[in-house]
């Protein structure tokens, strides 16, 4: 199964709706291949200036932003009636700044029977190699202040823990992690998080995931009723990758929920590189 297949498998794109968020250059779904609603942090043009001189990104490719989701909700930003059959999120989950809010207000523009589909990182062979999984009560602090913008400490987390890592060397166990050095000062760091609070917007990754440690944080979340979709679908990292897939679904039986993630979590109870 390659990535699209994980990412859009089973889903009718010609004849569904949708929204695709944070497509960048690199939309999952075109618009040539059904209806679907560009939606990001910030407008194209916003977008451009900021991957303008990172060398990561091809700014000229980057799509048209429909709509633009901060500091009003997803579904204000889409439009105040609208419903749709899926929500495709590729490698967006971890940028957010309140994750069960950010859950929630997918959720709310979900037809019953839709979908979101998820691409996510793993802190194993990615630049969040140093850092610490999230864990409960991270995603708890940002919502019981619902940060609509990245926070000081996870700014600061992020950019004081960027690392340059070899994801091959990482799988094979042969990266050499005295090498693994951030270039970035601390004082750079800070400025950075005064910008936050004087009202910029840092994008950073705000949660860092294994497959087994999403799991776990989505079985907890779930066991204490603060997300209300259920897994249908878990691809887990493979050899030489860098990323899991998870799809998820609106579901009312806090039971079913439940169950749905303790089955993934008990199920990745072994990282296949430990």
């Amino acid at each position: 199964m390659n990535r699209r297949e994980k990412l859009v498998g089973g889903l009718d794109i010609a004849n569904l709706s949708g929204v695709e968020l944070g497509p960048l250059a690199w939309p999952i779904v075109r618009k040539s291949d059904g209806d679907v609603t560009y939606v990001d942090f910030s407008d194209a043009e916003g977008l451009r200036e900021k991957y303008r001189d990172g060398g990561t990104v091809p700014v000229q490719e980057i799509v048209e932003v429909d709509a633009v989701w901060g500091a009003s909700t997803l579904q204000e930003a889409i439009g105040a009636d609208r419903k749709v059959d899926y929500v495709i999120a590729s490698h967006v989950i971890e940028h957010v700044p309140d994750l069960v809010t950010w859950l929630a207000e997918v959720r709310a523009v979900l037809k019953p029977s839709g979908e979101i589909r998820l691409a996510v990182p793993d802190r194993r062979f990615t630049f969040d190699y140093l850092r610490e999984e999230t864990g409960l009560v991270d995603v708890l602090s940002a919502y019981v202040v619902g940060a609509r913008a990245p926070q000081s400490k996870q700014i600061l987390d992020f950019v004081l823990n960027y690392v340059t890592v070899d994801t091959q060397a990482a799988w094979d166990g042969t990266l050499d992690e005295t090498k693994l050095v951030c270039t970035t000062s601390i004082s750079n760091a800070l400025e950075l998080a005064r910008q936050s609070i004087n009202g910029r917007y840092i994008d950073v990754h705000c949660w860092v995931f294994t497959p087994r440690s999403f799991g776990d944080l989505f079985a907890r979340l779930a066991g204490n009723g603060l997300i209300d979709l259920e897994c249908i679908q878990f691809h887990e990292t493979v050899y030489g990758e860098y990323e899991f897939f998870v799809a998820l679904k609106p579901c009312d039986d806090r039971e079913q929920i439940l169950r749905s993630w303790e089955f993934v979590r008990d199920a990745l109870r072994e990282d296949p590189i430990d």
